[in-house]
């Protein structure tokens, strides 16, 4: 039998291992939300360290991601629930020798509504003017299809996430064209064509989709005259001429033997990009090698507040990638197989993971950032302090993260090998 394809779509985030407490250890819904950021930002940074082995640039949303596998998460059961959550760093209890993800700590509906409440608080936030951010989640569902009404109502309830009832079977292109012009609109036209021709198809039954769009000034803007060509070095050693921001100005800042670490805040000083720069031209690898939650929370513990001569360059880029090998390969395998257990969403073991689909968008320049990133995931059917004013000059490829400042959640994570793309 052939199986019934499932789409995520996230845009644009996260944490550390898998939390394994006590079921009579009483977990306050506070402490929930700590659990899921940390394991959100861990397994932002493992999903880093597969990507980089690729060329290039790259960019992705891992709050994105989470959120949308989030919310598929809330229809797995049985070992298919016990890998998501090792994977995705989820909190979850142990009974006896084995994992029982079922008893999520405190409970699977505290861990969606803690889920939830981060991403609710976002948006709250974002809506207040001081910068843009939003992150809306969508169901495209099989008319007649029979899910659930749990795992509706939950996704509605935790994620906002809207229910659209949709004709997969005979008009699975019109639906492709409906669901990638919701991720345009919620992304502000930023990513197009999520969902390639041939994803979908008759046998899809759902698609969950996410999306997250952010767009700040910089707290301390770049003067546009001040903007200068200057060169950047490659990996390879050549050198190109690319368009410099400078500035002059205090900035939290630390200094290690190999690298040097800057915060560039956004207005409200609610989000910020953090910027790894290796001092050697082709010393980026050596920290990307190094980039875990322990390591880069030590990082930020050291930033201090100094006056920085900062040089960095513009650039704007858009990356996409099929996550369905990577997740695989961390651990994720029954829910892309037809040994998957989705019995959450249908009440049947009906489901599994065809694909998930991730885009993202970044454009940094004098004023400040806009970034917007989006993943589908397809389902079928079963079958140190410097003496003098130290000088932070990005002209060679670096690191770098958005981080919300109030929960800690990493929302996007990239590097720039070459500014011009």
């Amino acid at each position: 039998m052939k199986a019934i394809e499932c789409v995520f779509i996230l845009l644009v985030l996260t944490g550390t291992a898998a939390g394994c407490f006590g079921a009579d250890e009483p977990i306050t819904r506070e402490k929930t939300e700590e659990f899921v950021v940390e394991g959100n930002n861990k397994f932002a940074l493992q999903l880093y360290a597969k990507l980089r082995e690729q060329e290039g640039n790259l960019f992705f949303s891992p709050c994105s991601i989470s959120t949308a596998l989030a919310m598929t998460y809330a229809g797995a059961r049985g070992e298919t629930e016990a890998q998501m959550a090792e994977v995705l760093h989820f909190p979850a209890v142990v009974t006896g020798d084995k994992k029982a993800p079922s008893l999520l700590v405190p409970g699977r509906k505290a861990f969606h509504s803690a889920f939830g409440a981060i991403i609710k608080d976002l948006n709250t936030r974002g809506e207040k003017g001081g910068y843009e951010l939003s992150v809306a989640n969508a169901l495209w569902c099989q008319k007649g299809y029979g899910f659930l009404k749990e795992f509706l109502e939950l996704i509605k309830t935790d994620y906002c996430g809207g229910f659209n009832e949709v004709d997969f079977v005979t008009a699975a292109e019109s639906v492709r064209q409906t669901i990638n012009a919701w991720v345009e609109k919620e992304t502000k036209d930023k990513i197009k064509e999520l969902i390639k021709p041939g994803i979908l198809n008759k046998f899809t039954r759902l698609v969950l989709t996410n999306a997250i769009y952010f767009k700040g000034n910089w707290a301390r803007q770049f003067k546009e005259e001040n903007t200068r060509d200057a060169p950047f070095t490659l990996i390879s050693g050549e050198k190109i001429d690319i368009p410099m921001m400078n500035q002059t100005a205090e900035f939290n800042y630390m200094e290690a033997e190999d690298f040097q670490a800057l915060e560039l805040p956004y207005v409200n000083d609610e989000l910020s990009m953090i910027i790894l720069l290796p001092k050697e031209f082709d010393g980026l690898v050596s920290i990307e090698k190094t980039l875990t939650l322990e390591n880069f929370s030590d990082w930020l513990a050291e930033l201090r507040k100094c006056k920085v001569i900062v040089s960095a360059p513009k650039f704007r880029t858009t990356w996409e990638f099929e996550l369905a090998k990577v997740l695989k390969s961390m651990g994720m395998a029954d829910a892309f197989s037809g040994t998957a257990d989705f019995s959450g969403i249908t009440g049947k073991r009906d489901l599994f993971i065809s694909a998930v689909i991730h885009k993202a968008y970044v454009d940094v320049n004098e004023e400040g950032t806009e970034a917007a990133a989006a993943t589908a995931v397809v389902m079928r059917l079963t079958s140190a302090k410097p003496e003098e004013i130290p000088v932070f000059r990005a002209d060679h490829p670096f690191l770098f993260l958005i981080r919300d400042n109030c929960s800690g959640s990493i929302l996007f994570i990239g590097r720039v090998m070459n500014p011009k793309g």
